[in-house]
C-alpha cells in the first residue's frame, strides 16, 4: 500500500518537475530582458537537479547524487558570473 503510493509521489513530483523545466525554457527563450533569462536558467538549473533526485531515489543510485551536486556547483558559479556580468560589465576584475 505505502509502495503503491511512494511510486505515485515520485512520478507526479518527476511530472511537475518536468513541467517546471518546460516553462523556465520557454521564459529561457522568450524573455524579453537578460534578468528574466538569468532567473529562468536558475530555476532551469534546480529543476534539473531536483529531477535527477527524484531519478535517483527510484532507482537507487548514488550516481544521479553526484551528478546533481555537479549541477547545483556549477549552476550556482553560472548565475553568480552572469549576474556580475549584467552589473559590471565584466567578470574577472
Amino acid at each position: 500500500m505505502m509502495l503503491g503510493f511512494f511510486t505515485a509521489a515520485l512520478t507526479l513530483t518527476q511530472i511537475m518537475l518536468a513541467l517546471a523545466m518546460a516553462c523556465s525554457s520557454v521564459r529561457l527563450f522568450i524573455g524579453p530582458r537578460a534578468q528574466d533569462r538569468i532567473a529562468s536558467m536558475d530555476a532551469f538549473y534546480v529543476s534539473a537537479m531536483l529531477l535527477l533526485l527524484t531519478f535517483s531515489i527510484r532507482t537507487g543510485s548514488n550516481l544521479y547524487f553526484e551528478v546533481a551536486l555537479v549541477i547545483a556547483m556549477l549552476g550556482f558559479v553560472g548565475t553568480v558570473a552572469l549576474a556580475k556580468f549584467l552589473m559590471r560589465g565584466e567578470v574577472i576584475e
